[in-house]
């Protein structure tokens, strides 16, 4: 049985949702909204460490929100980076184990089975993914390209992979300046190597706009009549 690092990314600092307070701190159904994923996670005998990168003065804020939940997975907080990139960089060097899980703190709807699957899957990289309902067109003030809508994914997390090998693709991508805005896309740069895409799910949306805090509310009620 493979043993998992959880580096739960939480760099978020309210700018787009237009608040003075980081997202991943909003209230969901009563709960901040990363503890939700936290929950879930905390069970998953795979998960042994969980490491949080976060903005350096919220470092104490976040500590204190989780041991107020009692979790026993060991969970840190660290500093995160000035990117999405550098923050997963700086989680990779703090993790202990030989595989990573890479999650976002504002995506709460991914679900404990979700987790189990990517952690079952034999692929050592792994990511799950959607396929893409509308039509996309590459440009910036005009067309520039048309692309193949059945040949492009909407990249969801959690990720999956092998420590060592991302990490020494993100030295190559500090190393040359580039910036990616996930990891599977980082990896496959400078590896080519398989990644196996898991179908994803409609529920699994990222909280980063104020409409998002009202489609959340929603998909969680559903939720939870489902399970009823």
């Amino acid at each position: 049985m493979s043993k998992y690092s959880l580096i739960l990314l939480s760099g978020g600092i309210g700018k787009r949702m237009q608040l003075n307070i980081p997202k991943q701190f909003l209230l969901l159904a009563g709960k901040p909204i990363f503890i939700h994923v936290l929950e879930k996670v905390d069970s998953i005998e795979e998960i042994k460490e969980i490491i949080i990168p976060c903005p350096k003065e919220f470092i104490e804020k976040t500590q204190a929100i989780i041991n107020d939940y009692g979790f026993s997975t060991p969970i840190s907080c660290i500093e995160g980076g000035r990117s999405r990139q550098e923050s997963v960089y700086k989680g990779l060097l703090e993790a202990l184990l030989d595989h990573v899980i890479i999650h976002e703190a504002v995506r709460p709807f991914a679900s404990r089975e979700e987790f189990k699957l990517l952690i079952q899957e034999k692929n050592e990289s792994a990511i799950y993914g959607l396929d893409i309902p509308f039509t996309v067109l590459e440009g910036k003030s005009f067309i520039e390209r048309n692309l193949e809508r059945d040949r492009l994914v909407n990249a969801q997390l959690p990720h999956k992979f092998q420590r060592k090998k991302l990490l020494y693709a993100h030295e190559c991508a500090r190393e040359d300046k580039l910036e990616f805005t996930e990891d599977a896309s980082l990896l496959f740069h400078y590896f080519k190597s398989e990644i196996k895409i898991l179908k994803g799910s409609e529920y699994n949306i990222k909280i980063t706009k104020p409409i998002d805090r009202k489609i959340a509310e929603a998909v969680y009620k559903e939720s939870i009549l489902m399970e009823d």
